[in-house]
């Protein structure tokens, strides 16, 4: 692996993926591309949206970046835009001539091309289909992204945009080339190219910053399933028990597809985690979407046992594997 800051694009990649590139689109060869690696990012981990926590904050879905430790992964999160109309198009990793680059998203009147990556809750691979601008309100579409109803009250139900499970990251591939997402921009989105588009704002740069510094977020500690997959704003609320019983769903159905675990022991684990997500559920609604410091620790401390009775399960007598 290798990094290379904030370097000319003539100078950080060989002939050959500068024409893989220059088929996407003329602007992408002239744009700042600041990282190239030799290997690619881990799959999109299954996680869950937390609920908007205030009026006219858009969501930015979670990606792999990529550091001096190598990759680490920066939580999705709602962010306030640098003004209002403007939305967010998510970074992506490109693949070509051996090498994987990182093209870094942006603010704009519209959402152009992310490489086709399906991040999730509206970012389907293109576009955004989880809301839209109408005057100077923001519209959320209930049916993809997570609104607290009770504080965000600007919604809409729209079910015709749900395409492949659209309302989660169904497709984990996390990268647009070869072995990954096939996928070309559409004409609209190379001519949004040419808009004015404004960078990252500060707090999503803190936020990105404050990712590279947690150990537990690199792939490198994690194998590909960071501790905090998301959060409701930066610097913000990080217990997420959904997302962990989505994460700990996902380890038993890779312990039946494996055989490490029978069908029966599967459902029974499963039956489990349903369970504790109903209780989670439950107690939110009695308390306007939130838990109570005391629920949390109770949540918490069952997501644990059965955290326990998985591995329990998967590898008798030794610990689990990552």
């Amino acid at each position: 692996m290798h990094l290379a800051a904030k370097t000319k694009t003539k100078k950080l990649f060989p002939a050959a993926f500068l024409a893989a590139v220059a088929c996407f689109a003329p602007s992408y060869a002239q744009a700042q591309i600041f990282v190239s690696v030799r290997i690619g990012p881990p799959p999109l981990p299954v996680y869950v949206q937390p609920p908007c926590p205030t009026d006219g904050y858009l969501w930015n879905p979670g990606y792999w970046a990529y550091g001096p430790m190598g990759y680490y992964w920066v939580p999705g999160v709602w962010v306030a835009p640098p003004r209002v109309g403007l939305l967010w198009t998510p970074g992506w990793w490109g693949f070509a001539g051996g090498i994987y680059a990182w093209h870094g998203g942006y603010w704009g009147p519209h959402v152009g091309f992310y490489g086709g990556v399906n991040y999730g809750f509206g970012y389907g691979g293109f576009g955004f289909v989880g809301g839209g601008w109408y005057g100077s309100s923001f519209r959320y579409n209930t049916a993809v992204v997570n609104v607290n109803t009770t504080v965000v009250r600007n919604v809409y139900v729209d079910r015709t945009v749900i395409i492949n499970n659209n309302t989660t990251v169904y497709n984990r591939a996390s990268f647009n080339g070869p072995g990954g997402v096939m996928a070309q921009p559409r004409p609209e989105e190379r001519a949004w190219e040419h808009e004015q588009h404004l960078q990252p704002t500060g707090h999503q740069l803190a936020h990105l910053q404050t990712a590279s510094e947690d150990r537990t977020q690199w792939a490198s500690a994690n194998h590909g399933r960071p501790m905090v997959a998301s959060m409701d704003t930066v610097g913000g609320h990080r217990f997420n028990p959904e997302a962990r019983v989505a994460e700990q769903q996902q380890r038993v159905a890779q312990g039946i597809a494996h055989g490490q675990l029978s069908p029966a022991q599967g459902a029974n684990l499963e039956r489990r985690e349903a369970n504790i997500n109903g209780q989670i559920h439950t107690e939110r609604q009695a308390n306007g979407g939130h838990l109570t410091g005391q629920e949390r620790r109770q949540v918490n401390k069952e997501q644990n046992h059965a955290s326990q009775k998985i591995r329990e399960e998967r590898h008798p007598n030794k610990e689990e594997r990552h």
